[in-house]
């Protein structure tokens, strides 16, 4: 890897990463001939510019696409810019309905209240789904540079799309997995199935091959199937506690050794989402 001065780390042949706070985000640059293809907005309109400025005081090249890893805030609240200028929005087909459910509730109750949230800036967000929307694998080579796009199965959310650039042999993965903290259970999450979902996109990626989280460093497979380890055992819990039939998912005990890896909020979200699943089941 190979790091600038400004922020950018090229991590495979003309692929760029650069982590931007708040919230540890990584956004790729994807460089070909003619133009840039980024990965992820970031949290807001000011954050989307601040990308395409520089993307193109970078890499002296226009933007010419953008892909959505999946449908949380902090990698779509800044599609607006970006449509604004004319830029193409890849994303998976069920965002809509996830902004819907999940996006456009919180958005407006920030909105109407800012002090709810008060590090956010969303006063003028205007959600913009993915004009693009991918329901199958799909190869696209916007800037001249090819890029295959793969739905993943829910997991993180039921909106996660594995980002591919063959010649360079970088993935991006989104929140799937993510490196400078625990993967987050939330907005959407799906805990029973998401090591599964993430170990079959790991099936595909190559040994030399490195893997771009949604926050922190890039990483290896081997780093992947560590995580997706954990998340089994999240799993695991989740399954043998709600068979137990006794606490609901606000006062199970929660064991040591997972409370060592995430937050008791997280793992709470992840009962709940899980106790969900296993009841629909019925």
């Amino acid at each position: 890897m190979t790091s600038h001065a400004n922020g950018w780390t090229e991590v495979g042949d003309g692929v760029f990463v650069r982590r931007y706070e708040p919230v540890d985000v990584s956004v790729g640059a994807i460089v070909g001939p003619t133009g840039v293809t980024v990965v992820d907005t970031r949290n807001s309109p000011e954050e989307g510019d601040e990308i395409l400025r520089d993307v193109v005081a970078e890499f002296r090249r226009p933007v010419v696409a953008a892909i959505n890893t999946h449908a949380h805030y902090d990698h779509t609240f800044g599609n607006e810019r970006f449509a604004a200028h004319g830029v193409g929005i890849y994303g998976h087909v069920l965002v809509p309905r996830h902004f819907e459910q999940h996006e456009a509730p919180r958005l407006a109750a920030v909105q109407a209240d800012p002090s709810r949230e008060p590090d956010k800036n969303w006063a003028d967000v205007h959600l913009t789904p993915p004009t693009v929307l991918v329901d199958a694998p799909l190869t696209i080579d916007p800037g001249e540079r090819m890029i295959e796009l793969l739905p993943i199965e829910p997991g993180h959310t039921d909106t996660d799309l594995a980002i591919h650039v063959p010649d360079a042999g970088v993935w991006f993965l989104g929140d799937v997995l993510e490196e400078s903290g625990p993967p987050m259970f939330g907005s959407g999450s799906f805990p029973l199935g998401w090591p599964a979902a993430l170990r079959s996109v790991l099936g595909r990626v190559g040994a030399d091959e490195v893997i771009v989280p949604g926050h922190g460093t890039v990483v290896d497979p081997a780093f992947g199937e560590r995580q997706a380890d954990r998340l089994e055992a999240v799993a695991a819990f989740i399954r043998s506690t709600y068979a137990d039939g006794g606490a609901d998912s606000d006062s199970a005990a929660l064991p040591a050794e997972l409370l060592a890896l995430w937050p008791e909020p997280s793992l709470r979200s992840a009962l709940r989402a899980g106790y969900a699943a296993l009841g629909a089941e019925r």
